[in-house]
C-alpha cells in the first residue's frame, strides 16, 4: 500500500488542478489541495499533476516468520461436552488443508469435566487434543475463554485456526484474533492452503455479488469461521489415534467481571438445518396463504417448508426458516425449490442439498444453475400435480 503526497508549492491554481480527478477527492481546505476519502488511488493526478503530486510506498511493518507457526487448530464448540457437529466438519477440512503443507491437525477443548468427551476426537483423525478443564469453564465466559485460548495459541503457534460460527465461535473467534492482531474471516465457504502456509479463505462478499479470496499473509495465527452444514465430516474410525494433553490453566486467566448466574437450556424445536427434506418458497409465492400449498408438499414429504429473505422481510415467515447467507445454512438430502429465482446469496446457503429440484416460471432463473432437475411452469400448477402424485405412489418424473 502507499499514499499520495501532495507538494503545495508546485500547484498554481488548486481549482484548475481539482479538475484532474474523475472521482472529485480533491478539496480546497484553507488555501491547500487535501486529498478525501474518495481517492480511489488510480494516481492519474501523479501522471498528469506535473510533479505536484507523488505516490509514496509506505512500509506495512515486518512479516511475522512463518517457520515459527506450525499445525491447523479446531476450536471444539460445545455445550455442556456435547460436542457441535460443525466440529468434525472442522476436523475433516483440516486435515485436508494440513496435508498439503505436511502439518499436524490440533482440537482445542476447553471446559470442565471434559477428558473423556476429548477422548470421541481421536477416533476422527486428530493428532493431539489440547484439553483445558476447570470448575470456572463449566460454563461460558468469553472473558476466561478468550483468556485460556490466547495461552495456547501463544504456547502451541497453529498457523491457522478454524472456529465454526456458532453463537459462541462468533463471540471468542474475533477476541482472539483481536488479542494477536491478526485477521479474521467470517463465514468462510471455501478454504483452501498455499504451500507457503498462507490459507486461502474464500466468502461471498458486497451482498454476495462478488466471492472475495482473502489472504493473512503477515500475520499469524490465520483464523476462519465457517458456517455448520458448509464441510465434509469425516467417517468415524473404530480405533482411536493421537493424543490428549492437559492444558495448565492459570487462576490469572479465570479472572473475570462476569459472571454467569444461570444457564438455561433451548427448548428443543424442529430446525430447517436438520430436515432431510426443505421445500423452499420464493417470491414466486403471490400471497402468505399460498404457503399452506407447499407446507401440503413438504408433509406429503415428510420435510419442512423454509423461505428466501423477501418472504421474511415481509413478515409471511420467521427468520429461522429462511435459508442463505443472513439466514441459517442447510445440506439436505432433498430440496425443492418454488418461485426462487436463486440469488448468489440463497444459494450460498443450501448449494451442498444431495438433490435440488427447482420450479420456476422464467427459463432463464439463475436457480436452473445449481439445481439436479429444472422444471420451468407455474408453481400453482406444478406442486398440486406433485401432491397428487406423492400420495398416489405414483413417480414425479411421470
Amino acid at each position: 500500500m502507499g499514499k499520495l503526497v501532495v507538494h503545495q508549492d508546485k500547484i498554481k491554481d488548486i481549482q484548475e488542478f481539482m479538475k484532474i480527478c474523475p472521482f472529485g477527492a480533491m478539496e480546497e481546505k484553507d488555501g491547500k489541495l487535501e486529498i478525501n476519502a474518495a481517492c480511489k488511488l488510480c494516481k492519474l493526478c501523479v501522471r498528469k499533476g506535473g510533479g505536484a503530486m507523488e505516490f509514496v510506498e509506505e512500509d506495512e511493518g515486518p512479516k511475522v516468520n512463518k517457520d515459527e507457526w506450525r499445525g491447523i487448530t479446531v476450536y471444539v464448540d460445545h455445550v455442556g461436552g456435547r460436542i457441535h457437529p460443525v466440529t468434525l466438519e472442522l476436523i475433516g477440512k483440516a486435515k485436508e488443508l494440513a496435508a498439503k503443507i505436511n502439518h499436524p491437525v490440533y482440537a482445542l477443548f476447553i471446559g470442565d469435566g471434559i477428558k473423556d468427551k476429548a477422548e470421541e476426537l481421536r477416533h476422527y483423525g486428530v493428532d493431539k487434543v489440547f484439553v483445558a478443564e476447570n470448575k470456572a469453564l463449566e460454563s461460558f465466559n468469553i472473558e476466561a475463554y478468550t483468556n485460556v485460548f490466547a495461552r495456547f495459541v501463544r504456547k502451541v503457534k497453529p498457523t491457522a485456526i478454524l472456529v465454526g460460527a456458532t453463537p459462541v465461535g462468533r463471540q471468542l473467534a474475533p477476541r482472539v484474533a483481536a488479542r494477536f492482531k491478526t485477521g479474521l474471516t467470517a463465514d468462510c465457504t471455501i478454504l483452501d492452503m498455499r504451500e507457503n502456509t498462507d490459507l486461502v479463505q474464500i466468502r461471498p462478499a458486497f451482498g454476495g455479488n462478488i466471492m472475495a479470496e482473502i489472504l493473512t499473509t503477515r500475520t499469524r495465527p490465520q483464523m476462519a469461521t465457517v458456517r455448520y452444514k458448509i464441510m465434509d465430516a469425516p467417517e468415524r474410525s473404530d480405533s482411536a489415534s493421537g493424543e490428549i494433553e492437559m492444558l495448565e490453566v492459570p487462576a490469572e486467566d479465570l479472572k473475570t467481571s462476569i459472571e454467569v448466574l444461570s444457564v438455561t437450556p433451548k427448548a428443543k424445536e424442529k430446525s430447517i438445518e436438520n430436515a432431510d427434506v426443505l421445500v423452499v418458497a420464493g417470491r414466486g409465492v403471490k400471497k402468505k396463504e399460498d404457503l399452506n400449498l407447499l407446507r401440503d408438499l413438504a408433509d406429503a414429504l415428510g420435510g419442512e417448508i423454509a423461505c428466501t429473505r423477501p418472504l421474511v422481510e415481509g413478515g409471511w415467515m420467521d427468520a429461522k426458516h429462511q435459508i442463505g447467507l443472513s439466514g441459517r445454512t442447510v445440506r439436505p438430502k432433498l430440496l425443492i425449490t418454488c418461485g426462487v429465482s436463486g440469488a448468489i446469496q440463497f444459494v450460498a446457503g443450501m448449494d451442498h442439498s444431495d438433490l435440488i429440484f427447482a420450479i420456476n416460471s422464467d427459463p432463464k432463473a439463475s436457480i436452473f444453475k445449481v439445481a439436479n432437475y429444472a422444471v420451468v411452469g407455474d408453481l400453482y400448477e406444478i406442486v398440486p400435480a406433485l401432491i397428487e402424485r406423492i400420495k398416489k405412489g405414483g413417480s414425479i418424473h411421470a
